[in-house]
């Protein structure tokens, strides 16, 4: 999908803010022990339904409300956001339309069947979820909302950010996970909004699915080979001619892979050292900070630990994995 988006203008960040304040508590900042270093981690995996999504998608479900009061919304998602849709329109009364792939998450292709929203399996990847909503939204005359290529989703997400860095004014490095970019937009909007521009981003990807890192360095998006991870929320491509991606690539923002023993070694790690419990996507940034993948610079570093929703059985079959 080639769709224009700008980025937010001051009005939508603060739209943003007044509909998240409404409906949304800001979650913990808090110091963790990474192998003897503390680091600040946003404990996005408090968040209500366990991942920061429910933020983009409110402000934007908000948006398409004021825009047109009785029309529906429809998105493609592997679960996340998709929760996150859910939420925000059935608390302020907007039909929606929700298309995953048939492989997302079992977990939270269940919590997604307990909303009074339409749900539709698609698919064996995002991609095939994501032509499928905008068939959908095409033959319907609904409105779509990406889960990240959205003016209104990357103001939401910026809201994380507006707490993070009030919640830790001395951070100099924060470490966002990135899959088509809408967080670590938000942080990038975020930053400026603050005037923090001495405050270095770096995001990060699993090395068995990174769209992003490699279209910035010239691949087309059809050609990025994907492998199964489980970070599956940071899974699949994005969308060629993105906002998202014209921010990461116009603001001094590094990208570095992350390997799938790392992110399973995190989730381990996570669990075990600090007691938290951490979908693949979050892992992916715990693990290359404790693993030394990103070029430090001095002063207090932070990360988000974006999400929770991992199966049990998963988390089972990765703590076991340290016994052997």
């Amino acid at each position: 999908m080639n769709q224009q988006v700008s980025a937010p203008t001051a009005a939508d960040l603060v739209a943003a803010r007044e509909i998240i304040a409404r409906y949304l508590r800001p979650t913990p900042t808090y110091p963790i022990d990474l192998r003897g270093r503390s680091v600040y981690a946003k404990l996005e995996l408090f968040q209500i339904y366990g991942a920061f999504k429910v933020r983009g998608a409110l402000a934007a479900v908000a948006a398409a409300h004021r825009e047109d009061p009785s029309g529906a919304v429809i998105t493609s998602s592997a679960g996340n956001h998709g929760l996150g849709i859910a939420f925000a329109a059935t608390t302020l009364g907007v039909p929606a339309t929700v298309v995953v792939p048939a492989n997302a998450s079992p977990l939270k292709v269940k919590k997604l069947r307990g909303f009074d929203i339409e749900l539709i399996e698609w698919g064996s990847s995002y991609d095939d979820a994501q032509t499928k909503a905008l068939e959908l939204a095409a033959a319907r005359g609904i409105h779509y909302i990406s889960p990240f290529n959205d003016t209104h989703v990357v103001a939401g997400q910026s809201t994380l950010f507006d707490e993070f860095f009030a919640a830790a004014p001395d951070m100099t490095h924060v470490i966002v996970p990135v899959g088509g970019g809408g967080l670590i937009s938000g942080a990038i909007v975020s930053r400026e909004a603050a005037g923090r521009s001495d405050l270095r981003i770096t995001g990060v990807q699993p090395e068995h699915s990174a769209a992003m890192y490699h279209v910035l360095r010239g691949v087309a998006m059809n050609e990025v080979r994907h492998r199964p991870t489980i970070a599956d929320g940071l899974a699949g491509g994005g969308d060629e001619g993105a906002v998202t991606n014209e921010l990461i690539a116009t603001n001094n923002v590094d990208l570095v892979l992350v390997p799938e023993a790392l992110i399973r070694e995190g989730v381990r790690e996570a669990a075990d050292h600090n007691g938290l419990i951490m979908e693949g996507s979050a892992a992916t940034a715990y693990a290359a900070i404790t693993n030394q993948l990103i070029t430090d610079v001095p002063g207090p570093l932070g990360f988000v630990a974006c999400g929770r929703n991992i199966a049990p059985e998963l988390v089972r079959e990765l703590l076991l994995e340290s016994l052997h």
